[in-house]
């Protein structure tokens, strides 16, 4: 599926003199995870409460499944389910009253309300549980029932905002299971602080500092991005300066104990530097490539901003 679900094109929102979004551009098909990821102050929670409606933008458009939140809000947000980071739960009704409001809430028909509920109850692993005080849930199965109200009246776009803050490992794995079935028919957009959870889960990955967009990308380039670069160690000591003078090497740094880190240029691979290294008896004894990791580019990225914050 290539439908766009999601279209946000030049956004940008202001408090007072404050620009928490500036100029914020993305498209989302179907079938797509996006992870949207950014540090703490960067735009992350302002941009999900205005594509979700519940702030108007400053700047910019926004549309869902081909409406605008500003000119069709209500045909927008018909078409979008969201879980905020606080679900909001009632904890003194039973699973199964709190998904009948929310179905109701939603125009669901009263006479497609029962089947609703156990599609939705189906999906997110309760159905042994609808009798149930909320109240008494596990958090894990309290995000479930988070889940199922975002998506009970089955929309093609699902915004969850940190759906495994709290869980346990083994609660966290089942959420992931349930986001990635989501993912399989809808758009969905996962914010969240667990960058592990991003690479298991998303389709791309998605990066803004000081409400700008500074990375979009597949979770597959990511994986890919930095077999190019590699750990050496050679038995003789080598200049930095002959290092980085070889046809396809970028960059090169020196690890300490005639080790070093080298950067090859794009679609280069480490067969010349071998050869080179054989020649000029060099010594060398291991070469092990490397991979970045989201953590290591998310803080390439955003260390300006950590530094601040310190």
């Amino acid at each position: 599926m290539t439908e766009t679900l999601i279209q946000v094109e030049n956004l940008s929102r202001y408090y007072q003199n404050h620009r928490a979004i500036n100029q914020l551009s993305f498209t989302l098909k179907a079938g797509e995870v996006l992870g949207f990821l950014g540090p703490n102050g960067a735009g992350k929670s302002t941009t999900m409460q205005v594509i979700s409606g519940n702030l108007a933008p400053s700047e910019g458009e926004v549309k869902i499944a081909g409406y605008d939140i500003i000119d069709s809000p209500r045909a927008a947000k018909s078409q979008l389910g969201y879980l905020p980071e606080h679900p909001p739960l009632y904890r003194d009704a039973s699973v199964d009253e709190y998904l009948g409001y929310c179905a109701r809430l939603h125009r669901i028909p009263r006479p497609a309300v029962k089947a609703a509920l156990s599609k939705v109850k189906a999906q997110c692993g309760l159905e042994s549980n609808g009798a149930r005080l909320i109240g008494n849930l596990s958090k894990g199965y309290q995000q479930r029932v988070g889940i199922a109200q975002a998506i009970i009246h089955d929309p093609p776009v699902v915004i969850l905002d940190e759906p495994t803050v709290g869980l346990d490992p083994i609660q966290i794995r089942e959420i992931r299971d349930l986001i990635r079935s989501l993912g399989s028919e809808r758009s969905v957009i996962l914010s969240t602080h667990i960058l592990s959870e991003v690479q298991a889960t998303c389709d791309r990955v998605q990066i803004i500092r000081a409400g700008e967009l500074i990375y979009n990308a597949s979770t597959e380039s990511l994986n890919n991005r930095h077999e190019i670069s590699c750990r050496i160690a050679l038995r003789k000591a080598v200049n930095i300066e002959e290092l980085t003078a070889l046809a396809g090497i970028e960059q090169a740094e020196v690890l300490g104990d005639e080790r070093y880190r080298l950067v090859f240029a794009a679609d280069v691979t480490p067969d010349a530097l071998v050869a080179h290294a054989v020649k000029q008896q060099w010594g060398l004894y291991e070469l092990i490539p490397e991979q970045q990791s989201l953590e290591d580019l998310f803080i390439e990225l955003t260390q300006h901003e950590l530094d601040n914050a310190i």
